[in-house]
């Protein structure tokens, strides 16, 4: 059938380079392929359950006939257990009428984007990032992209932001990190803090101002010494400012279940809630209506964290001390100390290599092609989140990794790695 022109934003826009990549690993998989598959930021519920008193209340809601809509900003109960759970976990206060719930983080990032963000804007995001890129296309924005660097653990510091401030509209911070399982440490963010409020208050009343988009859905996955810290503890005045984005479906693998709520101040909620209105990106109500009792539940959740975070901390370090390990056989690899969230930022360097056939390795994704091919390991380029195209670094999550298949993983990789010269 004949294709015909559409919208400029349908020509022009790029799928999800992360779930087209995970869908053709599945595919391989589902052939018979026996491939490593740490590319999608999601769980194996075989190995990484929802917790089992959040399954019981979502099965009661649904046996409670919980199944018309809910209403456009959240069902009361959420919001009012959305707002004492994070006073109690992270110290915030915010009023329900300040609380915005949606189906996960994504329509209120688009929500959020949306509010603020008119064509021509300016719009400041860290490469690599997740999907800034994509939203940025979206608003028609300008995009003003701080390239990070392995240094600074892939974090944007605030010296590399400044020169952007200006008349911006918004600023995209991600901490604890998409895709690189990194924090904004306390003294960048408290300097960035600075940069807004000061951006600001240059601003006359007639201007826009510029609001931080604050993704902080992984703040509950930190390991070791990594603290998570947010602008609106570290400078009250951040919080006329600052759009925050959270909710279940990492810190309870709950992925699948699609409850997310943003806080923000309440006339910006009010505008997000209008456009979601018409999206009908809301989380079913009865989900909602089970969230809202789990969040009251804080010895369950305690439990839960402590256990879900030592599962995801002991794969991510497995997965870290094997490239350390090839890093120390002479192999050109590297990763960074694993500090938040699912991820493990590493290294494979081997552009220019030549392969046991002749062939030469000539760009990242050839590299990303032969990992695959003879190491049956799949991983994200970060190419894949706003990066350089040459960029050595990767992705790689840990929600479906077995701690069995690690030792495997790693044997295949160095044979592979042994084959180049």
């Amino acid at each position: 059938m004949k294709e015909y022109l559409l919208s400029h934003l349908a020509e022009t826009l790029i799928g999800s380079e992360i779930v087209k990549l995970g869908n053709a690993i599945s595919d391989r998989i589902r052939k018979g392929e026996k491939i490593y598959n740490y590319t999608i930021g999601d769980f194996d519920p075989a190995l990484f359950p929802i917790p089992s008193q959040l399954e019981t209340l979502i099965i009661e809601s649904y046996k409670e006939k919980n199944t018309n809509y809910p209403t456009a900003d959240g069902v009361i109960e959420l919001r009012e257990s959305v707002s004492s759970f994070l006073k109690l976990f992270e110290g915030i206060d915010y009023l329900p009428s300040e609380i915005q719930i949606a189906c996960g983080g994504r329509p209120l990032i688009y929500t959020a984007f949306r509010a603020i963000v008119d064509k021509g804007d300016k719009v400041i995001y860290a490469a690599p990032s997740w999907n800034n890129n994509h939203y940025v296309h979206m608003t028609e924005a300008v995009h003003c992209i701080v390239d990070c660097k392995p240094e600074n653990n892939f974090m944007p510091r605030a010296k590399d932001i400044a020169p952007y401030i200006q008349d911006a509209s918004l600023l995209c911070l991600c901490t604890p990190q998409n895709p690189t399982g990194t924090t904004l440490i306390k003294s960048e963010l408290e300097q960035i803090c600075e940069l807004v409020i000061a951006e600001n208050n240059r601003r006359s009343s007639k201007e826009k101002k510029l609001y931080v988009l604050f993704d902080q859905i992984y703040w509950l996955l930190t390991y070791g010494t990594t603290e998570h810290f947010n602008p609106v503890l570290l400078n009250p005045e951040m919080k006329q400012y600052t759009i925050f984005v959270d909710g279940i479906t990492k810190a309870f693998a709950s992925t699948g279940v699609r409850v997310g709520w943003s806080l923000g101040p309440e006339h910006v909620i009010a505008k997000m809630r209008a456009i979601l209105s018409h999206l009908g990106a809301w989380a079913p109500m009865a989900e909602q209506k089970a969230v809202a009792k789990f969040l009251q539940q804080t010895e369950t959740i305690n439990q839960y964290i402590v256990d879900f975070k030592q599962g995801i901390e002991q794969r991510l370090h497995a997965i870290y001390s094997g490239f350390i390990a090839l890093k120390e056989k002479g192999f050109s690899v590297d990763a960074i100390t694993p500090q938040a969230a699912i991820y493990l930022t590493v290294k494979i360097d081997l552009v220019g290599k030549q392969t046991d056939n002749g062939g030469i390795l000539l760009t990242q994704t050839e590299v990303t092609s032969y990992i695959l091919a003879e190491a049956k390991l799949a991983i994200v380029p970060f190419s894949a989140f706003g990066a350089k195209a040459d960029s050595p670094w990767y992705r790689v999550s840990v929600g479906t990794c077995r701690l069995e298949d690690v030792n495997d993983v790693f044997e295949k990789l160095e044979a592979a790695l042994q084959k180049l010269y």
